[in-house]
């Protein structure tokens, strides 16, 4: 796990390095591309759909779909939420580390319970 960081730290500096028309390959990449970790990504988000799958950059999660909190892995099997909206649900220690801390994205200013 230590060498994976390192390696990880390393990519990321060589591309944090590079000016600004280089950037892409690494970094800033458009959802559907193969990433490693989240921060890769525009949208924040390097989604896996198992263990075993490659990762890609994915859109964030809307209103009223399932999503993640936020990973000690930097990928997720459920993206996080969009700005302004919060992921709600159960969420514990234990699925912190399996990466299967799941919820519903909901508008906490929104009214539950109107017609």
């Amino acid at each position: 796990m230590r060498m994976l960081l390192v390696i990880t730290l390393c990519v990321l500096a060589v591309a944090l390095a590079a000016p600004p028309q280089d950037k892409g390959l690494i970094i800033n990449l458009d959802n559907g591309e193969l990433c490693f970790i989240s921060m890769q990504c525009k949208s924040d988000c390097c989604h896996r759909s198992s263990g075993v799958s490659l990762a890609r950059c994915a859109p964030l999660a809307a209103e009223n779909q399932e999503c993640s909190k936020k990973t000690l892995y930097g990928t997720y099997y459920r993206c996080t939420c969009e700005s302004g909206l919060r992921c709600e649900g159960d969420f514990s220690i234990g699925g912190s580390i399996t990466n299967t801390n799941f919820g519903i994205c909901k508008d906490p200013n929104g009214r539950a319970g109107t017609v």
